[in-house]
């Protein structure tokens, strides 16, 4: 594992032979951030809960026992138990809702009320409702296992309906995860590097998150474990001069994918996504295209929270698609059906369980079966 590093004097350190190379950062990577912008307050909607924030793991996690053959619909078949607090919001509510009851107007509206308190959200219960009540009057749902067929068609359909996955087929293909502080982003990443690499595929590390330290410390142990470079920042330097020179060591050694960490506290609206969308623009300076990906890591256990950041975060740099982490510990994962419907964006991958090997490509026929 190569590992790099900004000395003070801006040089590119390679901790494993001691040799110096001279960082070719463009004049706006090499810019300082502008200190004299007035603080602003954090919006609402990205408020997190800072107690949880500062529980974020240095290291990750060991694996417990897992399935060890390779992703196939066997393991996701596991997915119901994973996703037991959703399924029992949802497919068991829907059970105890309809049970010994015909099937009209008031039940569709408990049925609707189910939906938005499992974090579907308003506009995609609404609609889904909308559609079984057409059923209804079509007399197409006779007891509840048409309803629960129907309803489950339906959510099918929302999550089938966003923009197609980017294919990771460049050289290097660049990819920048963004979130807010706690959504276990750095875990996230070093995930990703684990799968990229079981796959055969050489993975670069970049430690763009130079405000907090511990986010670097957990990028390198991730980087030894999966065999891949890391290339970091002194504490406090300028994360797109970090992002700058990955993608540029990427170039000289032929690497297939870079991963670009971000920073993910939000002491100030502005500052932060003026940093993305600043490190976003110098990545295209360097490479043209980069980055090929933008993922926003969400924690689906914030429901509809997660779908605000999302928003904002789209706002600030065009998304490409989305990784829910967590979401076998919440009873919140509709939100995942109302992101779909409002976004348009793929989720690409979702966390089920704290093992190196949980992080999961989603599969929307899949989730809606298991929900159910």
């Amino acid at each position: 594992m190569a590992f790099f590093k900004r000395n003070k004097n801006k040089q590119l350190v390679d901790k494993g032979d001691d040799s110096q190379q001279a960082a070719a950062a463009s004049e706006e990577a090499e810019a300082p951030a502008d200190e004299s912008q007035a603080p602003e307050a954090m919006p609402e909607e990205l408020a997190y809960d800072a107690r949880k924030a500062e529980k974020e793991e240095v290291a990750p996690q060991e694996a417990p026992p897992t399935d060890d053959q390779p992703d196939k619909p066997g393991l996701w078949g596991r997915l119901g138990q994973r996703l037991r607090g959703t399924r029992d919001k949802i497919g068991g509510s829907i059970d105890r809702l309809i049970l010994g009851k015909k099937i009209d107007d008031e039940v569709l509206d408990e049925l609707e009320e189910v939906l938005v308190t499992a974090d579907l959200g308003v506009k995609t219960s609404l609609q889904l409702i909308e559609d079984l009540r057409d059923k209804v009057r079509r007399r197409e749902l006779a007891d509840s296992e048409a309803l629960k067929a129907a309803l489950k068609e339906g959510i099918s359909q929302v999550l089938a309906g966003v923009a197609p996955e980017p294919e990771r087929d460049h050289n290097p293909h660049v990819i920048m995860v963004v979130g807010v502080n706690g959504v276990g982003k750095t875990t996230t990443i070093g995930k990703l590097a684990k799968r990229f690499s079981d796959q055969g595929r050489s993975v670069l590390l970049a430690a763009g998150d130079t405000f907090r330290a511990a986010a670097g410390e957990q990028l390198a142990v991730w980087a030894q474990r999966v065999g891949a470079d890391l290339v970091g920042g002194q504490h406090g330097a300028d994360p797109s001069s970090v992002a700058f020179d990955a993608v540029e060591a990427g170039l000289n050694r032929s690497r297939d994918l870079v991963i670009i960490d971000t920073a993910g506290r939000l002491h100030t609206k502005v500052n932060l996504m003026e940093e993305l969308k600043k490190m976003h623009r110098v990545l295209g300076k360097k490479l043209e295209g980069a980055p090929h990906e933008v993922l926003l890591v969400l924690d689906a256990t914030t429901g509809q929270n997660a779908l605000q950041q999302a928003k904002l975060f789209h706002e600030a740099v065009p998304l490409s698609g989305l990784v829910l982490t967590k979401l076998d510990g919440t009873a919140k994962g509709g939100v995942v059906v109302a992101i779909a419907a409002e976004m348009k964006l793929p989720i690409c991958f979702v966390g089920l369980g704290e093992g190196v090997d949980d992080l999961k490509p989603f599969d929307a026929a899949e989730f809606s079966e298991a929900i159910f």
